[in-house]
């Protein structure tokens, strides 16, 4: 895996790692989730159902505009930058589970 997708991976665990703490706190989790489930659908959109890790990461590299676009239109009232980032990186984190070469949550071992 190369340094630049698994750099990614690694914002990603990070950003659902924040989504999970959330969950304690009904309002701000609910927020969260909205946005994540928002960028999910628009990850859907511009990729598909058939993608790799790296397609997936390289994308997240291009920049994130229509992310924060995408959950700030998601009906989350304007939460703080951090939760933003958190949001748009857990789902990255959960749509990679869907990745051709994805083995539960995380990249398949290279051959």
């Amino acid at each position: 895996m190369s340094y630049a997708v698994e750099n990614a991976v690694f914002q990603w665990e990070e950003g659902f790692r924040v989504l999970r703490a959330a969950r304690s706190d009904s309002a701000a989790g609910r927020a969260l989730a909205r946005a994540v489930l928002a960028v999910q659908d628009e990850l859907r959109k511009r990729l598909g159902s058939s993608f790799s890790i790296a397609e997936l990461a390289d994308l997240y590299r291009e920049g994130g505009d229509w992310a924060l676009d995408v959950t700030l239109a998601s009906g989350a009232e304007e939460p703080p930058p951090l939760e933003t980032a958190a949001a748009i990186d857990a789902a990255f984190y959960l749509y990679m589970r869907e990745a051709s070469d994805s083995a539960g949550g995380s990249p398949r071992p290279q051959r």
